[in-house]
């Protein structure tokens, strides 16, 4: 299929900010019926979303306070790509950095994009299973709480509005998926 009537081409890019986590592009483009316009962006390295999956088909989830919507939120565990680091490697440390887990099964199930109209953000989302308990190495200034909880309460919790993190919907309403048979994990 030919795109060429969606598509828009960059002109310029200038950084227009950049701070330690965040870094803002201002892009003039051209579209498709010839005019320019400006697109502001978010630059993102790219993180991982881990979906732990218990013996007994229990989630491990956490709570964590985001400074932005000043609230605390229940999601599954994800960090950002470190430079060179492959996804899979960060998923890894992550999980055991953030809940003192690890993993002997890992799956790739697929990859969000999040934010798609003003960040390059993506997410790879991995099941891990055969889970052991050991002590978590959070980061200097991270808090969190580790809980165990049945799918079905997350569900609820999506379908309540308790839960409205983007990334552990997407998670939860994939873990419904092949925990009935119904999805399969990525290649």
């Amino acid at each position: 299929m030919n795109d060429d009537h969606l598509t828009e081409y960059r002109i310029s890019s200038e950084r227009v900010f950049e701070g330690h986590f965040v870094k803002v592009q201002s892009d003039q483009v051209t579209l498709p019926n010839g005019k320019t316009t400006c697109r502001e962006y978010i630059k993102h390295p790219g993180a991982v979303v881990i979906l732990p999956v218990f013996d007994d088909g229990t989630v491990l989830l956490e709570r964590q306070f985001r400074y932005p919507l000043n609230q605390v939120f229940i999601e599954f565990p994800a960090g950002k790509i470190d430079p060179d680091e492959a996804a899979l490697d960060c998923a890894k440390r992550e999980l055991l950095e953030e809940t003192g887990y690890t993993a002997q099964s890992w799956q790739f199930v697929c990859t969000i994009h999040n934010a798609i109209a003003y960040s390059d953000e993506h997410l790879d989302i991995y099941l891990a299973k055969n889970l052991t308990a050991g002590p978590s190495r959070l980061d200097e200034g991270e808090f969190l709480d580790v809980y165990r909880a049945p799918l079905a309460e997350l569900l609820d919790g999506v379908k309540t509005g308790r839960v409205t993190d983007v990334k552990t919907i997407i998670g939860a309403f994939w873990l419904e998926k092949i925990q009935a048979g119904l999805w399969t994990t990525g290649p």
